[in-house]
């Protein structure tokens, strides 16, 4: 090898080590008479725009370290009580170990370096898309608000989807372990001013679990200051029944510790409407008996949740994290009053009957979590430990009664009978974590072990009357036990304007259900790798084009599992099927971005075996059951475009549309077995105007629209729904509280209407919920409210699967 070659790969080796290479900057922070202030707050920003970019505290000298500092140009401050040093520019190319930042005693103006009011952003990463909210228009709502507005996230229902799948919400990298309306509850109550980005991974990296599907992770901002600080919010909520939400947070930081505690409860009364028909059908597929049904619904809960989370730094290598859960919803009570009418062919009253059925609900779910990180001496080098416990306890107790009239009016027949369940689930993890830079990448390793033990059992007695689908030979007691054992690899490299990571994951599954009434077990033992790969090319600023794949599976859920039947009366009832088993998928991506404000992807996912909701009606015993099922085959794909944009200073605008097909194949049960395909072609549509209607920027307003043309349902197919959305949002008292109107669904055409009409399947429902609603809301912060929230969620996959009341 001749010496100028050698040169020229001795060269080539030093720049590709540069690549993605970050420094630390060391000072210290005095007084104007040179005195240490111990403690004090150390701000990094972007020297373009001031806008944050890390921040730290001073320790009992006043010496302070900022690490991983990219190279560029930043603005360096140092503030303490309201006194702040002069901003020092900083051009970052290697580690800076600077002398003193000095706080005058006298008050300094910070209003040089105050974070400004700026536009949203979009940045396409190699495995993730990151939606940077900080100090935005869009900052000033919820968590919920901030998620609708995210790219490639559809709002459906009170569900978070992305691409037709439920999305998993993280917040800081921790699963929020609640789903539906509590996930909804949970981010409403969440202020955006606390966040710093939304990052949308459609296809989760080998280091989360092959169970998760598509992630929002919440990015917490990172203000840093010792202190004491708490909050309280309420909110009252007008709609057919008032509802009422009160909520209090509380957080403590030293240099050492930070803990944090939360308490929440909402107080609502819901009423839902159900209209529901069926066309029982002959041999000639012609209607000869026809049911309505109304169902009036009205639920009363208290639902409540607190939280304890500690973390503590040993010292600059080693800490620890604990955080624990009690989530508990006691004393619930749902009654429902049913009137139906059954019409013979020609559309006369045959008979009627009324049923009123009264359930009372309890649920409790306790968690502890144990986390405890070693830096290890290479930097950016990380060893954690983690071990996790839940307890999941659920009852319920029914009463139904049914009585009988002919065309008449005449009294026929009386039915009744009650029922009461009970579930126990034990939830036992351990993972360990392995993380560590090379070169110009990085790899990340680990292992995981859960193990679950699901009792369940449910008794019907106290009959009244006889009935062919309903008896005492439906009690039964199902157990369930589950070990996943599982290890993941992955690798990050990085080159001048490429991007890449791939990973892959093994889980060993062995797991084990029997039914004790129907003496029946069945087993499932394998493995199965989930490998996952991203590419990302970025030839300027202004394009980038990008690729992933991954597989994932899908697990049912406990209560899924267990062959239980749940009446609404003694013709219409949902069962559970010990039967299923896991479902494997792969999903494909491919985008180009233009200027960070112009999103186009196309994308295909094979859902494989689905676990979906599958409704049948039996024309002979004129019955229907809701039955979860795995179908043959699933598939989706589509065309989705996002606009993210600043329209004028005062106005962003944010835009999505998603063209769609979703197909799924099932055995119809009810029609000889035979094979169906239920498929949509479908538009998603929505429009966000955030709006500054002040200078100063504290009063913001939003209008925004949400429609989507049909949606994919099992074997249900819904019409179109239109949400119209206005609010206000007023900050007082240099932000210190804040006071929000909300109205929802203002046209009142947000309530499809399902249908299920194919060989001899004809029935609909439609569900109308309180979407037509006002809420008034109050936060008010006290103590240094702009310390950094430790809020985490307990990342367990297991917890997930767990059915939410």
């Amino acid at each position: 090898m001749t010496r100028s070659t050698s040169s020229i790969l001795l060269f080539l080796l030093i720049s590709m080590s540069s690549v993605g290479q970050t420094f630390q900057i060391k000072g210290k922070v005095v007084d104007s008479d040179n005195k240490p202030i111990p403690f004090a707050n150390v701000l990094l920003l972007q020297a373009r725009d001031s806008t944050f970019v890390q921040g730290t505290s001073a320790d009992d000298d006043g010496k302070f370290v900022l690490s991983d500092v990219a190279a560029s140009l930043y603005l360096l401050q140092a503030s303490y009580v309201g006194k702040g040093s002069m901003p020092l520019a900083l051009d970052i190319a290697t580690d800076v170990s600077l002398g003193a930042l000095v706080i005058p005693s006298t008050p300094t103006t910070l209003e040089e370096v105050v974070v400004t009011s700026k536009r949203p952003t979009v940045q396409r990463l190699t495995d993730r898309l990151v939606f940077t909210v900080e100090n935005t228009v869009v900052s000033q709502g919820s968590s919920w608000d901030i998620l609708k507005s995210t790219p490639g996230v559809i709002v459906n229902q009170e569900e978070l989807l992305i691409r037709g799948q439920t999305a998993t919400v993280y917040l800081n990298d921790r699963k929020v372990q609640l789903s539906g309306q509590e996930v909804r509850d949970l981010l409403e109550g969440f202020s955006g001013v606390n966040i710093k980005s939304v990052e949308v991974i459609t296809n989760p990296s080998a280091r989360y679990e092959a169970t998760d599907g598509p992630i929002l992770n919440i990015v917490t901002n990172k203000n840093i200051v010792p202190g004491y600080k708490g909050s309280i919010n309420g909110g009252y909520t007008q709609a057919v029944f008032p509802k009422y939400n009160f909520g209090t947070s509380h957080y403590y930081k030293t240099d050492k510790l930070n803990l944090f505690a939360n308490y929440a409860i909402n107080v609502r009364k819901e009423l839902r409407k159900t209209d529901k028909g069926i066309n029982f059908l002959d041999n000639n597929n012609q209607p000869f008996s026809i049911w309505d049904t109304e169902y009036i619904q009205v639920n009363d809960s208290k639902p409540q949740n607190a939280s304890v989370i500690l973390d503590y730094t040993f010292d600059e290598r080693n800490s620890i994290n604990l955080t624990s859960n009690l989530a508990f919803n006691l004393n619930q009570e749902q009654d429902t009053q049913l009137s139906n009418s059954i019409r013979n062919a020609q559309g006369q009253i045959d008979s009627t009957f009324n049923t009123v059925n009264a359930t009372s609900l309890d649920n409790t779910n306790l968690a502890f979590d144990l986390t405890y990180e070693h830096k290890l001496k290479k930097p950016g080098a990380r060893l954690s430990f983690n071990g996790h416990y839940t307890h999941y306890d659920g009852s319920s107790l029914q009463n139904l009664n049914s009585t009988y009239f002919d065309a008449g009016g005449g009294f026929i027949r009386d039915f009744g009978f009650d029922s009461d369940t009970n579930q126990d689930i034990q939830i036992v993890t351990g993972q360990v974590d392995y993380a560590m830079p090379l070169g110009n990448g990085s790899i990340e390793t680990g292992a995981r072990v859960s193990s679950v033990s699901s009792d369940s059992q449910v008794g019907f007695f106290n009959f009244t009357g006889t009935s062919d689908t309903v008896d005492p030979s439906l009690s039964d007691n199902f157990l369930y036990d589950e070990n996943v054992y599982a290890a993941y690899f992955s690798l990050v490299r990085n080159w001048d304007k490429w991007s890449m990571k791939v990973g892959v994951r093994g889980e060993l599954t062995d797991a084990e259900g029997t039914s004790l009434t129907l003496s029946e077990t069945n087993t499932q033992d394998f493995f199965e790798p989930f490998p996952s790969l991203y590419l990302l090319y970025s030839p300027s600023d202004k394009h980038s084009f990008a690729f992933d794949y991954g597989r994932s599976v899908d697990r049912p859920r406990y209560n899924d599992l267990n062959p239980f039947r749940f009446f609404f009366n003694e013709n219409d009832f949902e069962e559970g099927n010990p039967r299923l088993f896991p479902n494997f998928g792969n999903s494909f991506n491919f985008n180009y971005t233009l200027n960070s404000e112009f999103f186009f992807d196309v994308y295909y996912r094979d859902n494989g075996q689905n676990i979906a909701d599958l409704v049948f009606q039996d024309n002979n015993d004129l019955t229907l059951v809701e039955l979860k099922q795995n179908v043959l085959d699933s598939k989706s794909y589509g065309f989705d475009f996002t606009v993210s944009k600043g329209i004028m200073p005062f106005w962003f605008l944010y835009a999505y549309t998603s063209i769609f097909h979703e197909e799924e194949t099932f055995l119809a049960v009810e029609s000889g077995n035979q094979e169906f395909t239920n498929e949509v072609d479908g538009v998603y549509a929505y429009l966000a105007n955030y709006l500054t209607l002040s200078k100063d920027g504290t009063f913001t307003g939003e209008l925004t629209m949400s429609y989507i043309s049909q949606f994919l349902f099992g074997s249900y197919i819904s019409d179109e729904q239109l949400n119209l959305t206005v609010g206000l949002r007023k900050s007082l008292f240099n932000n210190k509280a804040t006071i929000s109107i909300a109205a929802e669904d203002l046209l009142e055409r947000y309530i499809p209407t399902y249908t299920s009409r194919y060989l001899n399947q004809d029935n609909f429902y439609r569900r109308r919920p309180e979407t037509q609603f006002v809420r008034f809301g109050f936060t008010y912060n006290f103590g240094n409210f702009r310390l950094e929230d430790n809020q985490r969620g307990i990342d367990k996959n297991e917890r997930d699967r767990l059915e939410s009341e």
